[in-house]
């Protein structure tokens, strides 16, 4: 069977349970089917507001994700390098990873503009992630490989091109992966709390408030379709860049 006809069966049963699922309730008002669903976001689309809301949150998301990525990288290095720097910096690392996101949204939306909140959280959630997957990555080169490159006489630039970064490409490809997907949903709970104006997470928090259950699955929808639109786009542009020489 093709995979197309394939997973559009499966999408057709998963639509067909979630219609079933409606019936069953016969509370549309709280449970919409794909229909209501289908029609809300016709409806929303149809608004400049819908697509510059969708705009902002991706620049806010995407401004906090690249911030991390390239901070996770600096201070893995870092902390691989310099033993002190990582015995200084690592319970950082620990307390975020330990804190729940809503405290931290919460405690941050004390602290900053409201606007910027998404980008802060997002940043927050992929450095650790990043800044583990790298440094555990440098800290798995083999030694020999190493002394090798130092016998050859190798440069730091061709160390870094020929041993250090095949080495952590997988690794930095897949902590990237990972963070997109906490970077998204970070950043959107961020919206929700701290509803900065042109955001999905203040439509969301508002047809929660508004008892608009149609308009909260429509958004929810349009999350989610988003988030793995992203996913996909990025696992193609880190398979494409890896393929090169």
């Amino acid at each position: 069977m093709n995979k197309y006809v394939r997973r559009a069966l499966i999408a057709a049963v998963w639509i067909g349970l979630w219609q079933g699922l409606m019936l069953m309730v016969g509370l549309p008002k709280l449970l919409p089917g794909p229909a209501d669903t289908l029609r809300a976001w016709i409806a929303l689309a149809g608004t400049g507001e819908f697509w510059l809301s969708v705009g902002m949150t991706l620049l806010r998301v995407a401004a906090g994700y690249l911030c991390a990525v390239a901070a996770g990288i600096l201070l893995s290095v870092l902390c691989w390098r310099f033993r002190t720097a990582e015995e200084f910096l690592s319970p950082i690392r620990s307390v975020i990873r330990a804190t729940p996101v809503a405290s931290i949204i919460i405690l941050v939306y004390l602290w900053i503009a409201k606007g910027r909140v998404p980008v802060f959280i997002s940043f927050l959630m992929v450095l650790p992630i990043v800044w583990t997957g790298v440094q555990e990555a440098l800290a798995g080169v083999d030694s020999q490989l190493r002394e090798m490159c130092r016998a050859y006489r190798f440069t730091k630039k061709q160390t870094a091109r020929y041993l250090y970064l095949p080495a952590v490409r997988p690794a930095l490809i897949a902590a990237c992966v990972n963070g997109l997907g906490f970077a998204w949903k970070s950043g959107i709970a961020a919206e929700v709390i701290a509803t900065p104006d042109l955001s999905v997470g203040k439509y969301l928090n508002d047809a929660k408030v508004y008892l608009e259950a149609a308009d909260l699955f429509a958004w929810t929808l349009t999350v989610v379709l988003l988030s793995m639109a992203l996913e996909k786009t990025l696992k193609a542009v880190m398979r494409r860049k890896g393929e090169k020489p």
